[in-house]
């Protein structure tokens, strides 16, 4: 099937304006509350870092924090440096490396196959379910999407053109990606170069010279990630670490954080399922996820019978990252994000390459269905959730995405992959802009920590002390508290506390410091339920009173 230059660059121009538009998309939840826990947890660190003035030690509720490596905390408080202590400055750090990651996918998949594809590549990535999902809840992973896919990149035209500034950058890049989530980020960066070099037997390339200059800069890159956990760690043996003493802050950094999450036999333990992230990537990856799984079947079934006509870098880096993430113990959603720069090429050059108009007609009947479906969900979750932020102008804009579905692909021909493409595209954006702009702005009204910290913010007019019993929804409250959060646990209750002073927590912690003999006044209420982990009762209007506990702002005398 030959496709009409003409309609080509029309189309084209479509896909400019779909890009334009999807960055648009990715934006759209800049200023909805970050999540708890682990999105506030993450905010609240950057946050101390820029109060304290301390960029070589993390700290959570002034205890000594070990996890994380440190610079997606670093360029969080760039941002607060920058643009204030505030959620969208948060958010935008974790965007700007999504847009980065899109930029460098482009530039790749323009290398490996044409520009159409490249456009396509960023589409699709923009508008994959996880990515979307991602630029609300920032924790690691958007970070790691944008560093490692440009590591990735500059490895490739390091290799193709012997390039050292290309392979300095691509160290420097992959070390970033270390100093997000530790050594195992380099599988996926790994995975894609060694995995096309062994695919297509280049073995004098794959044990070339520049990969051990390659390690060893890369190594030379993380010493401010080492300076720093040694100071921290490694220099005081005395400091009580998951419950021990003499907890090295580089070992963790080295091993314990990846090979004892891998192999189980860390502080942080995990339940791993082989088959978790199949069906994680149905729902993450939609609205493309069926056409990837196409697409990875028909690439290996085509690609074998010609390997060195290929280009196997996208699913050498994909496949490894995901077999390694399916053996491992430890599993969450959010690891995928990773890979879909990798996913987003595969799908788009196998979209590009769809020529017999069976196919095509296949694909389509395929993602029509699947988008009445995804309808369907949205049209339903609105029928018993009533998000009380759905105002007319969010009404409007879904219905207007609705017209541009039911008019703009009907314009194009039934056998150009372009017409099932676009379509896929818009349904992204109706559910998108659905959940951005009414869904999670009204179930973050659950989330009562940051809904309290703005209340106490408005109308603590006399910047009275503000308590808090220890739990683990409390990062909320201390991001977005302006003031400095004293935290108390239950069996030390009974110490003298600063009053007047306000006072957040449970009815029965309430009523528990009224047994204490404190003098308390109720201010205000809220709802609180654990909004990450979301299950129908609580999605239905009508029984979610039964599923969300009561916290109280009182003022204790």
């Amino acid at each position: 099937m030959q496709l009409n230059p003409l309609h080509t660059t029309i189309r084209t121009k479509w896909l400019y304006l779909f890009i334009g538009m999807a960055v648009m998309l990715n934006l759209s939840a800049l200023f909805i509350p970050i999540m708890g826990p682990d999105g506030a947890l993450y905010a609240t660190i950057a946050k101390t870092m820029v109060v304290r003035n301390d960029y070589v030690q993390l700290f959570v509720h002034g205890a000594d924090w070990l996890d994380k490596p440190h610079f997606p905390f670093w360029m969080a408080a760039l941002f607060f440096k920058i643009f204030g202590i505030n959620t969208w400055a948060y958010k935008l750090s974790g965007i700007v490396f999504i847009l980065i990651g899109a930029v460098y996918t482009y530039l790749l998949a323009k290398l490996l196959y044409n520009r159409e594809i490249a456009l396509w590549s960023v589409l699709i990535l923009l508008t994959s379910q996880h990515i979307i999902l991602s630029d609300n809840d920032v924790r690691a992973e958007p970070y790691l999407t944008g560093l490692i896919i440009a590591s990735v990149y500059h490895f490739y035209i390091a290799y193709t053109r012997n390039g050292f500034r290309q392979l300095v950058l691509g160290s420097l890049f992959a070390a970033c990606a270390v100093m997000t989530k530790g050594m195992f980020a380099l599988v996926p960066i790994g995975g894609a170069i060694a995995g096309h070099l062994m695919i297509t037997r280049q073995w004098k390339q794959l044990f070339n010279w520049r990969w051990l200059l390659a390690a060893a800069l890369i190594m030379l890159f993380i010493l401010p990630e080492i300076y720093c956990l040694y100071v921290q760690f490694d220099a005081h043996p005395e400091k009580i670490v998951f419950g021990q003493t003499g907890v090295s802050g580089i070992k963790f950094f080295f091993w314990d954080s990846q090979f004892g999450r891998f192999f189980n036999t860390g502080p942080i333990k995990g339940h791993g399922d082989p088959t978790f992230f199949i069906h994680t990537t149905l729902w993450a990856f939609l609205p493309w996820s069926l056409i990837l799984f196409a697409a990875i079947y028909h690439f290996i079934k085509t690609g074998v019978k010609n390997v060195h006509q290929r280009e196997w870098f996208c699913l050498s880096g994909a496949l490894l990252t995901f077999l390694l993430f399916s053996a491992s113990k430890f599993q969450l959603p959010h690891y995928l994000n990773i890979v879909f720069p990798f996913f987003a090429i595969i799908t788009a050059q196998y979209l590009y390459g769809l020529r017999s108009a069976k196919a095509v007609q296949i694909i389509r009947i395929m993602q029509i269905v699947l988008c009445v479906l995804l309808i369907i969900v949205i049209a339903v979750l609105h029928y018993y959730f009533r998000p009380e932020e759905f105002t007319w102008h969010v009404g409007l804009t879904v219905l207007i995405w609705l017209g541009v579905l039911l008019v703009l692909p009907g314009n194009m021909p039934k056998t150009d992959y372009q017409q099932t493409a676009f379509r896929t595209a818009i349904i992204a954006f109706i559910v998108n802009l659905y959940l951005n702009l009414a869904f999670y702005p009204s179930l973050l009204h659950y989330q009562a920590g940051s809904e309290a910290a703005m209340w106490i913010n408005a109308h603590n007019r006399l910047n009275m002390p503000v308590v808090q019993n220890f739990e683990q929804e409390s990062y909320p409250m201390e991001f977005y508290l302006r003031q400095p959060l004293l935290m108390i646990a239950d069996d030390d209750a009974h110490s003298k506390l600063p009053v007047p002073c306000f006072f957040y927590g449970s009815e029965p912690q309430v009523r528990a410091m009224q047994i204490k003999g404190y003098k308390v006044q109720k201010r205000a209420a809220f709802s609180r339920y654990w909004i990450t982990r979301l299950n129908p009762a609580f999605l239905n209007h009508n029984t979610r009173s039964m599923q969300t506990d009561t916290m109280l702002v009182v003022i204790l005398r």
